[in-house]
């Protein structure tokens, strides 16, 4: 059965992206970096909207022209393939009729952005610190697999292996919208490479990722930032560099610090620290919307809260359990190995059955 009021829907809907489309042609708006890009982004998804409506709107006249044909049609063979044209698009029309209340269910517009990943190793000790290296391989082989860039611009290396603190730059289409779902504290369990009498422990490891910040999204001024440059260190603090091309900022009015000593070039250094801090400020702004939403979706991108244990890695059951929707799967090696796709989609659906349900669509 067609839900007219989705057919209702369409005429605004083709009004506002033909207005839209209008817009980013005007050289007043070209010259407004901020606003164009929005309106692009928005210009996109409206078309796709479009694209979907139109779609639809086929279905529910192949059903009403096949229910014609029926009425006036005797010849068998005529009938039979009205009957078919029916069934047919009479079986496609749920899923598109979902697929059009998701598109219209406005889009956050943080998924489009490329991101910024921290791992940090907690609770463990030395076991912390090599689950953290662990994951950041895990992340490393998942971009390798999208076709998404990842660089390193920051990164402290456990004592035994592994990292203490690793901070890397994700860039690719809706990275962000895809590697939000990993923010929060992930747990293994298993016997660690210092464990003599096969004990199997637990320790944990934060994950945080935030949407990367456009140069005009954030207005910073030269006056509100500190910046100290030194000599790059590898393990242990000792020098890696013999030049000071390593870079720390610090925004004043904040308190935040970045640094980046992944690069021989000072400016190049200086380029990803200042993305990073652009970054940290920006997300101070987003966090906000996180908290907003929290008490409405249990899907970990949606509380904001980066101290929720979100996954639990079991080595000595080979399972991973995703605490959030009390999803748990037997093929360990395989995510830990990058195949985390199952894992995120879930997630996925998760969020847009609540998002129906916060619209009411």
């Amino acid at each position: 059965m067609a839900d007219h009021s989705i057919l209702e829907k369409y005429e605004a809907i083709q009004h506002r992206l033909d207005e839209v489309g209008q817009q980013i042609t005007d050289p007043s708006v070209m010259s407004d970096m901020k606003r164009y890009v929005k309106l692009s982004q928005e210009y996109k998804r409206l078309e796709s909207l479009v694209k979907a409506f139109k779609e639809y709107r086929n279905l529910v006249d192949n059903i009403q022209s096949g229910r014609e044909m029926l009425a006036q049609e005797s010849d068998e063979d005529i009938r039979e393939m009205a009957k078919e044209e029916i069934e047919a698009s009479e079986e496609q029309l749920p899923a598109k009729e979902k697929e059009i209340k998701l598109l219209l269910v406005p889009a956050d517009p943080e998924d489009s952005k490329n991101a910024i990943l921290e791992i940090r190793a907690g609770t463990g000790g030395d076991e912390a610190s090599i689950f953290a290296g662990d994951l950041f391989r895990m992340y490393t082989k998942y971009c390798e697999k999208k076709g998404w860039r990842m660089e390193v611009t920051n990164l402290s290396e456990g004592t035994s292996g592994g990292y203490k603190e690793i901070v890397a730059n994700v860039s690719g289409e809706g990275v962000y919208g895809v590697l939000k779902y990993e923010s929060g504290v992930h747990r293994v369990q298993r016997v660690p490479q210092t464990e003599t009498q096969g004990r199997v422990h637990t320790s944990a490891a934060s994950v945080a990722v935030l949407p990367e910040a456009e140069e005009f999204d954030i207005d910073l001024r030269n006056e509100d930032i500190r910046r100290d440059e030194f000599c790059s260190s590898g393990p242990g603090g000792q020098s890696v560099n013999t030049t000071y091309s390593a870079i720390r900022l610090t925004h004043i009015p904040t308190g935040i610090v970045v640094q980046c000593q992944d690069q021989k070039s000072k400016l190049k250094n200086l380029d990803k620290a200042m993305t990073e801090l652009r970054s940290r400020i920006y997300n101070m702004e987003h966090q906000k919307y996180l908290d907003e939403i929290a008490s409405k979706r249990k899907t970990m991108v949606s509380t904001g809260d980066r101290s929720a244990k979100i996954r639990t890695y079991n080595w000595p059951q080979g399972r991973v359990t995703d605490h959030r929707i009390n999803l748990t799967l037997y093929n360990l090696q395989a995510i830990i190995g990058g195949e985390i796709d199952e894992i995120i989609e879930k997630l996925m659906v998760e969020e847009n059955a609540e998002k129906l349900k916060e619209a009411e669509i």
